[in-house]
Parts: structure tokens; sequence; C-alpha cells
């Protein structure tokens, strides 16, 4: 488990602790006024997401993230990919380098003080040039990686966000300030702790960026049937260097990755289109509609019908508080 709680690490000073207290419960309340309801919400800027959520939750909420930095402003929340839980807190950041699927759970939250966050989706294209100013004599060893990288959002990463947050009510800030914002937002995380984890995002020939590329076909055809040799001459690797690479970036096999892909989508299917169990197994590549069922009970926690209808009761809900 990578946890980082930030009511138990002591900052520089206290000058320093307090400016950061102080941007976070800014934050905090800039993210309030533009979650309407417990959820998460997209925004008029494309690659950015807020949420509130007022209460624990026992079980997992699961879905499907694309490379994002995720910063908490208020409450705790935990993310889990395959084997890995990263736990963050108020004024910490996670990054996820490729796209994966979790398993959300928020554990410090209440009506009176819930969990607030904001997550920014990472694109590659742009991480790379800025890559190029920062680190213009190249990127220092990576030794090991992971599915996610966790540490302390400083001062002005979190003070980078709350402006972000700001340019919302207005149009022209969104087209003209929010990407000037973004960039600095990235500059910052490149220059921090994980920067030169960010860095590989994107870097062609990096194994980040060679599973992201596996990931890419995956998320495109996962339907179709697969075989790990394929991927692995797709992306110009021998097969126990792909298979190394692809558990230790996402923390899970390429068979449990599209395995994933599919149940999430055939979720997707029966939410978005009132499309029946066995027709959206059918759609998503499954042979066997009892192996299904058992899949998706293990995966969800409970089986489809039941699922879908647990999960239309909870947006209700969610909508009337």
């Amino acid at each position: 488990m990578r946890m980082l709680d930030n009511h138990a690490v002591p900052l520089a000073s206290g000058s320093a602790e307090g400016g950061l207290e102080a941007e976070a419960a800014q934050l905090a309340r800039l993210i309030y006024t533009h979650a309407p309801h417990d959820g998460s919400f997209s925004q008029r800027i494309p690659s950015l997401h807020v949420g509130r959520f007022s209460r624990i939750n026992t079980d997992y909420v699961k879905t499907l993230y694309l490379p994002s930095l995720l910063i908490a402003a208020q409450g705790a929340k935990a993310v889990t990919m395959g084997q890995e839980v990263y736990q963050f807190g108020r004024s910490s950041m996670l990054v996820l380098p490729v796209a994966l699927p979790v398993a959300l759970q928020i554990t410090h939250a209440s009506p009176s003080e819930p969990f607030l966050g904001v997550r920014l989706d990472l694109d590659p294209q742009r991480i790379a040039e800025l890559v190029l100013k920062v680190y213009p004599k190249g990127l220092p060893p990576v030794r090991q990686r992971s599915a996610g990288y966790v540490t302390n959002a400083d001062l002005g990463i979190v003070n980078a966000v709350r402006r972000l947050v700001e340019c919302l009510p207005n149009q022209g800030d969104t087209e003209l300030l929010a990407p000037l914002v973004v960039d600095e937002i990235l500059i910052r995380v490149l220059r921090s702790p994980i920067g030169v984890h960010v860095a590989e995002i994107g870097f062609a020939d990096s194994g980040v960026q060679r599973v992201a590329k596996a990931i890419a076909w995956l998320r495109a055809n996962f339907s179709h049937q697969m075989k790990v040799a394929d991927l692995a001459e797709l992306v110009h690797m021998s097969v126990s260097s792909f298979h190394e690479h692809f558990k230790e970036v996402t923390s899970m096999s390429p068979l449990q990755y599209q395995k994933a892909l599919r149940l999430h989508e055939a979720r997707r299917l029966m939410v978005s289109s009132s499309m029946d169990a066995t027709t959206a197994c059918q759609q998503v590549g499954y042979v066997s509609t009892s192996q299904f069922s058992r899949d998706y009970s293990r995966f969800f926690g409970s089986p489809p019908s039941r699922d879908i209808v647990r999960w239309h009761q909870q947006t209700q809900t969610h909508i009337l508080d």
C-alpha cells in the first residue's frame, strides 16, 4: 500500500504550512461550487474534472481513468490499481502515467466536510514538449516504476490548480488563460519529486510509452481475441520484457487488463443503452454468458442485473441530495 497522509507530514515551516492550508481551503471552496452534488463532474476545460463526496464508502467504485493528475483539497481517498493501493489526503497528489481501470474508495469525508478533489487528464504530447525544457540534458535513470505515484503537492502546484478552477466561470479565461495555467501545472509537476515518472509519459521509446501504446490497442480492440505475443511485437519488445513492463506499469497482466476493459464496457452498455446482460456480454467479446456473469460478479461485487439496479438507485440518490 502506498500511503501519504498530509495530516502526519510536517512541512518546512509554519508560514509555508499556513499558505498551503489557505490555498487548499480556497481550492476546496471552488470545487464545492462546481460540484452541485456528490459525484464527479467534467468541466468546460476539457481535461478538468472536479469531485465531491460526502460519505465514506465501504464498497469500491470501479471506473476507468486516462493518464491523470489527481489532487485532494479536502478529505482523503484510496485508489486501487491491480494489487496496489494508493491513499492520498489534503494537499497531496497522485499521478497515473497510463490509462487504467481503477477502484475508488472515499476514506475521509462527511456531509459537513466532504471529500473535494480535482482530476486533470494528462496530454502525453504536451508533456513531451515541456520535458525538453525541464530536462534539457535528458532524463535521469528510472530504477523502479509503478502504476501510480503519490507525493505532497507544494504551494505552487495547489495555487496553480486553484487558478485553473477560477478560470471556469469566464469563457475567455477558459480559452486563453487555462492552457497557460495547465502548462504551469505540468511544469511544476515535472519539477516535483515524481517528475521523472511524469516525464516518461511523453517519451516515445520509454517503457511507459510502449505500454501506453499497447493499452491504446487494447482499448480500441478489447472485444477481439488477443495474444500477448502480438502485443509485444506491436511495441517492439520481447514477450518476457513486455509482460514485465506491463505488470510494472499497470499492476496487472495484459489479460487482466483486457478483462477489466470488457467488463467496464459491458456495464456502460447496460447503463447507457439499457442493453440486457446477454447482448452486452456478446458485444464485448465474451462467448459464455455464465463466464461473463461470474467475472462480472467478482469484479463489481454483484451480478449484472442487481449491479445495474443498484447503480441507478445510487445515481438517483446523488441527484436528490
